[in-house]
């Protein structure tokens, strides 16, 4: 196994949506930050008051976890996801255990699919969401838009992990 190729080849449309996992995340993200500080991005609603204290250190912080987990979705597909790098001390070169991957992976997909169809059954109608307003039709289809593609997350998630456990499973024997 060369520094740059896994053990096994990698299905390129895997590759794709690896790559792809990052920029699907970031709408979602730079559409978060204005509302953290303040900015009703369109809604048609009075602002709730909350300190910028609490609001903005909490966007960024989500901003920065939900890219850096779509980042981390890329050891799904490169050799870092099937052998620790030379860079870790101690464990360096070691061999991953699949399931060390797959199950968080797995999980990882199953949670953000869920808190996603979770939100857009649950929260976004019962909770009166799919009420509010917009102050013009481009507010709201850039609304539906970005939520979109964030519910796009978890199954993609979801599909990479399975490529990565058909890619690791042992060999039938012959």
């Amino acid at each position: 196994m060369t520094l740059h190729t896994t053990a096994r080849p990698v299905p390129r449309w895997a590759v794709t949506t690896a790559r792809l996992l990052p920029l699907l995340a970031l709408p979602v993200c730079l559409w978060r930050l204005p509302i953290g500080f303040g900015f009703q991005m369109g809604m048609d609603t009075p602002p709730t008051p909350q300190p910028l204290w609490i609001t903005v250190p909490y966007v960024l912080t989500l901003s920065l976890l939900t890219e850096a987990c779509a980042l981390l979705c890329a050891g799904l597909v490169r050799p870092w996801g099937e052998t620790v790098p030379a860079w870790v001390p101690v464990l360096r070169g070691r061999r991953i255990p699949p399931y060390a991957v797959t199950v968080p992976a797995a999980l990882a997909g199953l949670g953000f699919t869920f808190l996603t169809v979770d939100w857009a059954l649950c929260v976004f109608h019962i909770a009166g969401f799919s009420d509010v307003g917009f102050t013009n039709g481009w507010w709201q289809a850039l609304s539906v838009t970005v939520s979109g593609l964030f519910v796009l997350w978890g199954p993609l998630i979801l599909a990479l992990t399975h490529a990565y456990h058909r890619r690791r499973r042992p060999l039938p024997a012959r």
